[in-house]
């Protein structure tokens, strides 16, 4: 079992069904999946690019991401239906713990100038969105062999019903939420 869902199951549930006083163990908001997405604009010029980010995702998630076309066709872009923009991985179970263990314990502090997340970045529904500039603050990728910072999205999707619960859930995991009043970018 993953450490940090033992660590969920053992002493997050407690602290939720007191704070939310409910007793059912299945009306606590819990982890559904973590998508972990890449957007290579510049994948269209070189596909070289492309195959470096799906290098990077798989060494991260340890799952063979899903390559992701375009949708529709922009002029203005030099994009066309079909063309492959970017890729994306859905992390469940026993990985996406793993995942997001190591999101929070290694990568968030080796990010420049880190003063803690934005508690305000979620969706209205619970999940939440967070931006990584480059990929080699996680120490799965050798930053000597990165050629080109690339960024990523990750989602957490969780079955909170409203954004206070779905911050409660992840401060009592440890996500490392900025302080009110403390600066930032907004």
């Amino acid at each position: 079992m993953a450490r940090l869902k033992k660590f969920y199951q053992d002493e997050v549930v407690p602290r939720l069904r007191e704070e939310l006083g409910r007793e059912n163990v299945h009306s606590l908001p819990a982890f559904d999946k973590i998508v972990v997405s890449m957007g290579v604009g510049r994948a269209m010029q070189d596909r070289k690019i492309l195959e470096s980010a799906i290098n990077d995702l798989t060494q991260l998630t340890g799952q063979k991401p899903q390559i992701c076309r375009a949708r529709k066709s922009v002029a203005n872009f030099r994009l066309r239906e079909g063309m492959e923009i970017g890729c994306r991985v859905t992390l469940r179970g026993k990985r996406m713990y793993e995942f997001f263990d190591r999101l929070v314990s290694l990568a968030l502090p080796q990010v420049r100038d880190f003063r803690g997340l934005n508690p305000k970045a979620f969706d209205g529904r619970g999940n939440y969105n967070l931006g990584l500039n480059e990929q080699s603050v996680f120490p799965e990728i050798n930053p000597d062999k990165v050629k080109i910072p690339q960024g990523m999205n990750i989602t957490v999707v969780t079955t909170a019903q409203t954004d206070d619960e779905g911050r409660l859930l992840l401060k009592e995991m440890g996500m490392p939420f900025r302080k009110e009043g403390e600066g930032g970018r907004r």
